[in-house]
């Protein structure tokens, strides 16, 4: 089984022209098999028998998460008994959405991870320890235990939390590879200098990282990436993918952007008029995917703000790469003047070794503006460390949020609710 696959290493305009027929494929599956494309390109007159171009796809309506939260059965192409597994997403925003997959789509689902973990260096015969849920009808465990099996792994199936469990594993099964939320990580080496663990000489090389940022815009490490690299010098690979697009955007060895994989999905980055940026410039990943069967997608907003990455990469790939997500659309703050998104202000949390855990709430004043509420827990002298971190803010991002300060076992349960995959760093409520 290949998996470097062949097509990431052509040309653009090969790769382009395989989209190309690719794309064909899917717009006479979705006219045979959706009901919600059905109905949509019999309103809007589109034949998509005309339809040859990747350009084309302008022609097309997107469709939003809202789109899915409303019609969610009309997306399904198979009938019931043709799904194997049920998985929806985190529903961050608004109710989940269910996803199905088939057989097919298990099997599309499994070669998407082996390709981007090998991108990131993982090999048979490797022990990958996955710090992460298989359950709760979470497609990314799955997908990485079943990416894992693909090639030839061996996977220590840990789940979440708990650093003791986490560093017996290690020394008994010796893994080279984690699969974690980054900030656990600091978690970990916490608890392993509290305990006299030697973790700096375990068998752990790198980690690939789910649901966090470890890097800057221009691929420097972020805080959060630093102070995990200054205690355990192990290398950190960024992974990015959603339910929706059943596909992963991974670094390879060289860390500049995630590699696109283009027999998996079409790409297009948007800007608020529904056109794309120009290269260079930020804006809404909108994704079609190829090869799904039970819920394939066509132009699909994302709702995430990226850059894309187009020069070639050192490890021969011809691919698109994404850089770090810039933020959600739908959580970006206008405060002030100031346009800002939670990762920026994640990144100046994380700057301060005494906040145990924080969190941000936005919520509409009276007047109907943006108002930012960072709520936290800290072991120092309240009053001069508030006024610390207002500073930070002030110096970096131009802003001076609402500090509360709130004892870490009340705090603690709401960022680490035991339903969430992830810490709950951000709550809206405007």
């Amino acid at each position: 089984m290949e998996f470097h696959p062949f097509i990431e290493k052509s040309s653009t305009q090969e790769i382009k022209a395989f989209q190309e027929e690719k794309l064909q494929q899917l717009l006479a599956y979705l006219e045979g098999n959706s009901p919600f494309y059905q109905r949509m390109f019999k309103e809007k007159k589109i034949n998509v028998g005309e339809l040859r171009t990747l350009e084309d796809l302008q022609k097309i309506p997107v469709t939003t998460k809202n789109d899915l939260q409303q019609h969610n059965h009309d997306f399904f192409c198979i009938p019931p008994d043709k799904i194997v597994d049920y998985s929806t997403t985190s529903g961050t925003l608004g109710d989940p959405v269910t996803f199905g997959l088939s057989d097919g789509d298990l099997e599309r689902l499994a070669y998407n991870e082996a390709i981007s973990f090998a991108c990131a260096g993982i090999q048979k015969g490797d022990v990958v320890q996955m710090i992460t849920t298989i359950d709760k009808r979470f497609m990314a465990g799955l997908a990485y235990f079943l990416g894992l099996r693909k090639m030839g792994a061996s996977v220590v199936r840990m789940g979440p939390g708990i650093p003791e469990l986490q560093w017996d594993s290690i020394f008994r099964y010796k893994p080279k590879y984690l699969i974690t939320v980054p900030s656990f990580l600091l978690k970990m080496i916490d608890y392993a200098e509290k305990h006299g663990l030697d973790y700096k000489n375990s068998s752990v090389y790198g980690a690939v990282c789910i649901g966090e940022s470890i890097k800057n815009q221009d691929f420097t490490d972020n805080i959060l990436s630093q102070k995990i690299k200054e205690k355990w010098d192990i290398k950190l690979f960024s992974t990015y993918a959603s339910t929706e697009m059943s596909t992963a955007f991974t670094e390879c060895e060289f860390q500049i952007g995630g590699h696109h994989h283009p027999e998996l999905i079409i790409t297009e980055i948007l800007d608020d008029e529904g056109n794309i940026v120009k290269e260079g410039e930020s804006g809404e990943l909108t994704i079609t995917t190829l090869g799904v069967e039970a819920i394939p997608l066509l132009r699909f907003k994302t709702g995430d703000i990226v850059k894309a990455h187009y020069e070639a990469c050192q490890c021969g790939r011809n691919t698109m790469r994404l850089g770090p997500v810039i933020g959600r659309k739908q959580q970006m703050i206008k405060y002030k003047g100031t346009t800002l998104y939670p990762p920026a202000m994640n990144d100046i949390l994380n700057d301060f070794n005494n906040i145990l855990c924080y969190q941000i709430v936005i919520q509409a004043n009276e007047i109907g503006l943006d108002e930012i509420i960072i709520k936290l827990s800290t072991d120092q002298e309240h009053e001069s460390f508030v006024n610390e971190v207002r500073d930070h803010f002030r110096a970096k991002l131009r802003v001076s949020p609402k500090i509360e300060i709130i004892d870490f076992d009340i705090l603690s349960k709401t960022v680490f609710n035991p339903n969430s995959r992830k810490p709950i760093t951000f709550i809206d409520l405007r």
